[in-house]
């Protein structure tokens, strides 16, 4: 059974979600960083509910051995942020079939992929599972979500995940794909970034192929680089109301 988002963001506000003085000390830089991004965007004051989505197959193990998936953890929070009041960020494991636990939120993300993936299968790479997941987990037409989509590679069927990503255009759910490893595993999630007959545009891609050598700064931008121009279109495509 899935969990919704129990606090739902309003649409839009005057700057951070949480001021910094209730954020962590460990992640007031990576606030600050994905402010940035978001203003160079116009972003600034956008509410959305932000989701982590990080891929649980087998070829996953070396980045949750080496500290990038937590990484990838505190980074979301610090751009959740800026932009939802609620402090957590939902965490959605998924190979061959979804596993949500738990979320990562202010007062205990230090360590939560440790202590909660060793609970996740192993499995395949179900991009069509976890891409539904979240839209019904992200029921309100009136509240945007930006989310976090990490693989390292292509999915079980690539059929079921281009259905399942024109679905989710007909929802104010934006997904950014952020794929780890070589760029001969990236084809199908930029083929996804272009994918035709969609109701808007609600994809974006960013290849980090060194989770550790790309700046916190540099996959915010990666990040956010599309959404403003997606919450447009949404809007005027009455799939944001």
């Amino acid at each position: 059974m899935f969990n919704r988002k129990k606090d739902v963001p309003a649409p839009s506000g005057t700057g951070p979600a949480i001021s910094l003085d209730k954020v962590p000390p460990g992640l007031v830089s990576l606030t600050k960083t994905a402010a940035v991004s978001l203003e160079k965007q116009g972003l600034t004051g956008q509410r959305a509910a932000v989701y982590l989505v990080l891929d649980h197959s087998g070829s996953m193990v070396p980045y949750y051995q080496d500290g990038s998936m937590q990484r990838l953890a505190e980074q979301a929070l610090g751009l959740s942020a800026n932009m939802d009041d609620d402090g957590c960020v939902p965490l959605i494991y998924f190979g061959s079939y979804v596993e949500h636990l738990s979320d990562i939120d202010l007062d205990s993300y230090q360590g939560v992929v440790d202590r909660t993936h060793n609970r996740v299968h192993w499995g395949s790479t179900n991009y069509a599972a976890a891409i539904n997941y979240v839209i019904e987990a992200h029921d309100n037409p009136s509240a945007p979500a930006l989310v976090i989509f990490q693989t390292d590679g292509d999915p079980d069927s690539r059929q079921q995940a281009e259905s399942a990503i024109r679905t989710a255009s007909e929802w104010p759910i934006f997904f950014s794909f952020v794929g780890f490893g070589p760029a001969r595993n990236m084809r199908f999630l930029k083929k996804l970034d272009d994918l035709k007959d969609r109701t808007v545009d609600n994809a974006s891609f960013f290849h980090a192929a060194d989770p550790h050598a790309v700046s916190d700064a540099a996959l915010y931008d990666g990040i956010t680089h599309e959404y403003a121009g997606w919450l447009a279109a949404a809007s005027a495509a009455g799939v944001l109301r």
